[in-house]
Parts: C-alpha cells; structure tokens; sequence
C-alpha cells in the first residue's frame, strides 16, 4: 500500500528555494500594492501620502442583492423619495443599501452631522465603519429639507426603534441587514413600520466580544432569513443515499483579470539576527501585526482610481484547490502557487512569483452543463503589472520577514488553506488555516513540515476586486493541539435559518485514528468553548492522543453536510492511503433528521448534536478518480456545496461537485504546469 498522506497540501520538490513574496520587482514593472485590509495600521500611515487607500476590513463586507435584487439607478438628491423606495444600490465604497422612505429610526450614533447630499451620508456611514473597525453603522438618515447650516445626516447604530418620519426622510440600510429584518423591496412606511417593530430587535449587532465559557444550548432566535428553494424528503424515516451516476469535467482553466492596484508597498520590518535561524519560533506568528505586503486587496472608493492593466496573462501552477460558495460566488482557494509568464510547446514560462495561498473564482459556470470549469484571480489579488500575487491569506510581519531573510536556506512560514469554506452567515464564510513551518534540506530536497498552530481567516466575497481574507486573530490554536478545524468545521444553523447569524460551529479534530469534535458559537468564533468526550461537553480540551472520535478512519480530506433529500448528514471524505477514490458515509439516525429552523423542526435543540448520537453508515464509494498525469494519486478533494442550486445536494437535490488536485508529473514552468484542479459531478439519489 502506497505510504499515507501527512497534510492535504503536500509540498513539491521544485519549491524549496522559493519564499513568500521575497523577489526583487525589476524596474521594467511596477511596485506592488499595499494591503489594505489588515485590523491594525502600520506605524508609516501618517507619512504616507497614500494613507487614504488603507481601509479597515469590513468594507469589503457587503452582500450583494440576488438576481431578483440587481442595483437600481437612483433619483437625484432630493428626489429620491417616495419613487425610489425599496429600491436596492451600491454606495461609493461598494456597499449594497436598501432604499427606506419616510422612516425613522433611534439608536443614534452621534454627533449629527451637515452634508451636502443623501450620497455624502451614505459615505460618512462607511466611512465611520471604516474607522472603527466594524459595522456599527447600519444606517444613514438623510433630511434633504434641512436649511443650510443644519445638521441633516442621522447615522444609525441599529433599526430597532422605527417610527414615521415627521420630515421628509430619505434613508438607507445596508442590505444585510434589511434582509435579516425580512424589510421588503417595496412597501409603504406604515407597512415598513409594522414589519419592523416586530422583527427589528434581532438586527442590532454588538462589536462586543463574549467571554471563553461553555455554549451549552443555541443562541436565541432571530428572524427567519433562510433562503427559499430547499426541498426535504417524504416521509420520517432517514433515506440511504445511493450513487446514481457521475460524469468527468476534467481540468479547470485559468483565465485571470487584466487590471490590478498600482500600490506602492510600504517597507517590511526587519528582524534581528537571532531570530532567523532555523527552527519554530511562535513569537513570529503571535508577535507582529498583519504584514501590509500580504493579503489580497478590494476595490473601493480609495483604490478604484488606481487600477491599472497587467503587462501580460500570467500563468499559474497551483496546490490544493478547496472552496465553496459565498455572496453569490464560488470560491476555489489554494495553497502554495507559482507564477509564471506565458509558455508553450516549445518553451517553459519564466518564473515569477510563489505565495502560500491564493484564490479564484468560478466565472462562466461550465459545470452546470458537464464541462472544465473556467478559474478568475481577482484584480485585489496581483502584486504588479507582470503578475506577481500577494497572496489570500495574510502573514504577519514576523512571518513574512522571516521568509524574506530566509530566502534560498529552506525554511519559511506557510498558511495552507486545507478545507473547505465554512459558511458563517449571509455575508462571510470563515477557514482555520494552519500556520506550516516548512524546513527543507537544500541537499537532499527532503521536506519537514511542522504544524505550528492555527489561524482564523474570514472571508468576504462578491466585491469587484475578488475574494478577501482578513486575519482578525494571529493564532486560535497551539502547535501541540488537536488540528482544531483544519481538516473542516460545520455550520449548524440556528432557529434564524440558513445565513442567520444564530447557531454554533463544529470544528473538527483530525488525530490518528479519526475526527475530534469542538463547538463554539457562531457569534464568537474567535473563543475556543467545548469539546465533546464522547459522551458530553467541556471546557478542557482533549490531548492528540483522546479517542473520543465522533467518527474514525484514516481520513485526510473531509466535508460533512446535511443532505435534506436524505434527512440525514453525509461525510466525503479522501483517506491517507491515496488510492484516489472519494468515499462517503450517511448518518444513521432512528428518525428523520429535520433542522430546527425547517418546517416540522424543534427549533429548541441543535439537529447537529446528531452527529454525536448516532453511527456512520459502513464506507462505500462515492466516485474514483483518474490518477494525475504524471500517474501520481490525487488529493485535496471536496465538495463545493450550493453550485447547482434547487438541484444541489444541500438544497434538497441529488447533484454535487466534486474537485481535486492531480499532480501532472510535469515541471511547474511548463504549458501544462505541475497541477491541475479537477472537477466532477455525481448524482446521490
């Protein structure tokens, strides 16, 4: 039997020389950008003259309206209301509002404020966002027959106290939240009023955060935001699901933007002699800020004027290749990456670039009809105009110069992104990378990857320039610790429904042997609360050597979902064995399994809890897989839940899609590049 699989982002030979991000720009490009999303500002912001293009994270963090809710052109100042009532838009910073008529609401965050237009108070809420790190501003007020010199823009902590406007309002929520308030596209004030003195309360968000305690029971409810189109199976007892049939898409293609952002890139810090040595060195990880040379960038109100063309089309050559949906989007988010220019059947690229994580988007939606998907690199994810990236997920200072003063000795610090994305509500879906200490022996080309702990990575998607990853915590867990969440964590909704912001997340331990289980709540993430025994919770975390699996296998790659055709949970999932073959597993529960927030569902309890009660079905094939190019097995496989909608196994349907990292055996310079991302569809009836 072929040796088991270590990590699902294994390194290859060609990588050892290279580090994050540490070429020289050569004067026939341009310099790179500067982040613009990490928490903290770098110490230069006061000096630099560019110092407007920095932005917090959460401007990137609107939602985009459905296909039924596409932005509408606005009236004029002063003519908006009541015409425009409902109507949904796009401020100046890429944030989507919803248009409210002749409402008033309390909760002001003062002082007031005198602009000149509804649009100016639309950007002086995001802008007070922006300073202060968070959405605390969740709606703008505009009094358009104010007299000059009068204060005539209101910005609003929440909507929790509506009431009838006695002057002419002209007012905006962010759509979020109008949503999670069920605020229709159009109505009257007093039909607004009466919906939203109702239902209003659950929409006021704390920036506050929870103590580490113990989440024993689910949040309470809020209001009902679960998308429609979900159907669930007939009958009370759980459906075995069975393979029906599948088809092959075969290799994705990358067909990356053609602008990115001009941006100097601030200087990076340098670190002292005793600290670049081989070895782990947590304080490089826990010790420093974001670095602003990392982490992809978004388009707004600050770098829109600074988009420029790229010299040529890049071409890259990608590891891993995880994913899921989010904001309308389907994400595919890799570990390391390689770029290179453009090469042929006669001659390789030239190399440019390599990162430890990236990401694209899935443009065109070939697999809906059988065919390779098409992968886009977003404009905020280049560096320069030949194609250097920045790379998704953010490193430290600490980090990234380590791997800059490390350069061409064989060591360097790596977020791998090994999961899947886990949803966290309508608008941010949430990774626990793991923080990769990579030691090469220069000689024999041997690799020693440590697992050093993890991070947490939110991720925001649908903004004009491509997925962002923030990092709002240096590390979650320790090196030492069960790989809490690495190997894939799951969403369980709460009575609020599907995209609410109520409910708990599962993280899953991978051990040798199979999957710990740790719990913590949606709305505080960033705690480390229980973990399961195999019989209840705790607060005391479980060692590496526990075998309170909740379930076992030597499973490497993992995505458990709720299947509601099947009224039960299912686990794909590749082994460490590499034998190429996806495999899955149902739960075998006594009754149906129906989530609280469904038609006929207990909302008091949580239908994951399942997942602890009752046994796996016995391992059956889901689909094997052709082996890569160059005969090697696959690996990094999952499942990209939501892409095939009302047909899509989560949503009540049979289809799923399926991708995978096959290894080409080829160089990475090449035409064909050292991997490809596979897809394919199988049908579970």
């Amino acid at each position: 039997m072929t040796a088991a699989v270590t990590r699902a982002c294994p390194l290859s030979v060609w990588k050892p020389h290279i580090t994050e991000n540490n070429f020289a720009v050569p004067a026939s490009s341009t310099a790179g950008p500067e982040n613009l999303r990490f928490a903290r500002r770098a110490q230069t912001v006061s000096s630099n003259p560019n110092q407007g293009a920095y932005q917090s994270w959460i401007l990137a963090g609107f939602s985009n309206p459905t296909s039924a809710l596409a932005p509408t052109t606005r009236s004029q100042p002063g003519s908006l209301c009541p015409g425009n009532n409902g109507t949904v838009f796009r401020s100046s910073s890429g944030i989507t509002y919803q248009t409210i008529c002749g409402i008033n609401y309390g909760d002001d965050i003062r002082p007031f404020l005198m602009v000149a237009s509804f649009d100016a108070c639309i950007q002086k809420c995001d802008a007070y966002n922006y300073d202060n790190h968070a959405v605390r501003c969740v709606a703008a007020l505009f009094i358009p027959s104010r007299s000059s010199g009068e204060d005539d823009c209101y910005l609003k902590s929440s909507i929790a106290h509506p009431s009838i406007g006695t002057s002419t309002v002209e007012g905006a929520i962010r759509y979020s939240i109008a949503q999670s308030a069920q605020v229709p596209v159009s109505a009257t004030s007093s039909s607004l009023l009466s919906l939203l003195s109702s239902t209003s309360s659950a929409s006021s968000r704390s920036s506050s955060s929870r103590s580490q305690t113990l989440s024993t029971t689910p949040p309470a409810a809020s209001t009902t935001v679960s998308p429609p189109g979900v159907t669930y199976g007939k009958g009370s007892s759980v459906i075995a699901p069975k393979v029906a049939s599948s088809k092959l898409h075969g290799p994705s293609e990358n067909r990356p933007t053609s602008q990115y952002i001009q941006y100097t890139t601030a200087q990076g810090i340098t670190l002292s002699r005793s600290l670049l040595r081989a070895g782990v060195n947590g304080d490089l990880s826990t010790g420093y800020d974001i670095s602003p040379q990392t982490g992809a960038l978004e388009v707004n109100i600050y770098t829109e004027n600074l988009l420029a063309p790229l010299r040529n089309t890049p071409r890259l050559s990608r590891d891993g290749g995880r994913g899921g949906y989010l904001n309308g989007q389907h994400l595919f988010m890799f570990c390391d990456t390689g770029t290179y220019s453009t090469a042929n059947s006669a001659s390789n690229g030239d190399f440019l670039d390599f990162v430890s994580s990236s990401v694209a988007v899935d443009v065109g939606m070939n697999a809906l009809s059988g065919r390779p998907i098409y992968l886009q690199d977003g404009i905020g994810g280049w560096s320069d105009n030949v194609g250097r990236q920045r790379g998704f997920a953010p490193l430290t200072q600490g980090e990234q110069a380590y791997n800059i003063a490390m350069q061409g000795q064989g060591q360097r610090y790596a977020l791998w992104i090994e999961s899947s994305l886990v949803p966290l509500d309508a608008e941010t879906g949430i990774i626990y990378a793991p923080i990769v200490y990579d030691n090469v022996n220069m000689e024999t080309r041997e690799a020693v990857f440590t697992y050093t702990g993890n991070t947490l990575l939110r991720v925001t998607a649908g903004g004009r320039g491509g997925p962002v990853a923030r990092r709002p915590i240096r590390k979650l867990f320790e090196q030492g610790e069960p790989e809490w969440g690495v190997a894939g964590a799951y969403r369980s909704w709460g009575p609020s429904g599907i995209g609410g912001t109520d409910g708990s997340v599962y993280l899953f331990g991978g051990v040798s042997g199979g999957m710990l289980m740790a719990r913590v709540a949606a709305d505080s993430i960033e705690d480390r609360d229980a973990y399961w025994t195999g019989s209840s919770w705790t607060t005391i975390m479980p060692s590496t050597t526990s075998k309170a699996f909740f379930i076992e296998g030597p499973i490497m790659d993992i995505d458990i979902f709720f299947s509601p055709r099947h009224m039960t949970f299912i686990a794909v999932y590749l082994t460490k064995y590499a034998d190429s073959t996806f495999y899955y597993r149902y739960l075998i529960a006594p009754n149906a399994i129906i989530p609280g927030y469904a038609p006929g569902g207990d909302k008091n309890s949580d239908y994951a809890e399942n997942l602890l009660k009752y046994d796996w079905s016995e391992e059956q094939v889901l689909y094997k897989a052709q082996t890569g190019l160059g005969g090697s097995f696959i690996y990094s496989g999952g499942v990209h839940t939501r892409y095939f909608g009302s047909n899509d196994i989560v949503n009540g349907g049979s289809r799923m899609l399926l991708s995978w990292t096959a290894p080409t055996g080829q160089t990475p310079a090449s035409a064909v590049t050292e991997y490809q991302i596979v897809t394919a569809e199988v049908n579970l009836v």
